[in-house]
């Protein structure tokens, strides 16, 4: 089986994509190629995305946001949106998933410990992704609480 290759998008590259990246590549180690990038691409890393996932021993300090492509798009097998904000079309049939993340900030959750939440739910969605991929389930296969997109288009 080929080694699968995800793409991680949200809106400015610097937190929630990111920290699913980062957890991917912990959870899969080689098995999968990883990459991540922003459908408006920000400046920096979210400092508060960075501790967050230092506290559970992945380092993304030297990640830097990327802007999303339709190459990117190609390239991948399988691309996960986190959110609803940032909107991402197929590019030659390559399936994309929506993952409706945990939104803690609209209970009055900020800071730490709103980023912690998050990347916990992240957590869970990329692990069960990882155990998929290296069950060899085809890349597109959607679950449950993903939502696949199959529309032709262009990168937005």
């Amino acid at each position: 089986m080929p080694q699968p290759t995800v793409l991680f998008v949200c809106v400015k590259n610097g937190g929630k994509s990111q920290v699913a990246a980062g957890l991917m590549r912990r959870a899969a180690g080689d098995a999968v190629t990883v990459a991540s990038a922003g459908t408006r691409a920000g400046a920096e890393l979210n400092a508060l995305a960075v501790q967050s996932l230092a506290e559970v021993g992945v380092d993304i300090g030297a990640e830097r946001p990327q802007q999303l492509t339709d190459d990117l798009v190609r390239a991948a097998d399988l691309v996960v949106v986190l959110g609803r904000e940032a909107e991402v079309e197929t590019v030659d049939g390559t399936p994309v998933e929506v993952w409706e993340t945990d939104e803690p900030s609209l209970r009055g959750i900020e800071g730490v410990e709103r980023m912690r939440l998050v990347r916990d739910d992240i957590a869970r969605r990329v692990t069960a992704l990882a155990h998929r991929l290296q069950a060899g389930a085809p890349a597109g296969t959607s679950r449950p609480e993903a939502v696949t997109r199959a529309t032709e288009g262009s990168d937005r």
